[in-house]
């Protein structure tokens, strides 16, 4: 994989927003029972993934965007889970990043999913916390990947090889100018900026994502969608 050296992705950010004291509660208390770095990101995986619920599949209409507002809210989509997951992992010292893959149901239409790779024996890999039902089993593995949706390249599908230090994201001071976030490319090795799909407004200096445009209403494989 792409990436830059792992102390690059220890940081914090208003997206990643792990100085808040909830989320350090929340990662002190799984490591109070998990000292190993390999199984406390097991259990802070097991966490996210079980414990936040994929705005999907409860068709819940709040969008979170930062790791506190997801935890606040108690859901979020694959996005949102990532945010959460990177922000309790790199409290604790454990480098994370973000993957994106392009997907689709009917080879027409793509979008794209969201989900961390951790730093840990030497390498870097690849865990979707995005959340569990019939028909997906995502689990943690420093071995072969069990990912929600791995990837057929015959429909176009993609993994996008880099790993992102922050997720794409831009601050402003105007409440009433959308925040673009990403569209897909079936070339690029990594997701592009565009205004297609995610639409949010940040207020001051915390994140408050407040619509969400869709091109359809068709669910679809990927993070925004599903």
């Amino acid at each position: 994989m792409d990436s830059d050296g792992p102390e690059a992705y220890l940081g914090q950010d208003a997206v990643v927003d792990f100085g808040r004291p909830e989320i350090g509660d929340l990662a002190g208390d799984l490591r109070s029972h998990h000292t190993d770095d390999v199984d406390f990101a097991r259990a802070a995986f097991e966490h996210v993934r079980d414990n936040i619920r994929h705005s999907w599949d409860v068709q819940d209409t709040r969008v979170s965007i930062s790791a506190s507002d997801t935890l606040a809210h108690g859901t979020g989509l694959c996005f949102a889970k990532a945010h959460l997951l990177a922000a309790i992992l790199r409290s604790q010292g454990i480098p994370t990043g973000f993957c994106y893959q392009r997907l689709t149901d009917d080879g027409a239409t793509f979008m794209l999913h969201g989900l961390v790779a951790v730093f840990l024996n030497g390498n870097w890999h690849r865990q979707d916390p995005r959340g569990n039902k019939p028909g997906v089993d995502a689990q943690f593995s420093l071995g072969e990947e069990r990912l929600a949706w791995p990837v057929r390249p015959e429909l176009g599908e993609r993994d996008y090889h880099r790993v992102s230090t922050p997720p794409p994201a831009r601050e402003s001071s105007k409440p009433s100018k959308p925040r673009t976030t990403f569209s897909t490319s079936a070339a690029a090795d990594s997701p592009a900026i565009s205004d297609s799909t995610l639409l949010c407004w940040w207020r001051g200096r915390r994140t408050h994502a407040v619509a969400v445009s869709f091109r359809s209403s068709t669910p679809h494989r990927g993070g925004v969608r599903r």
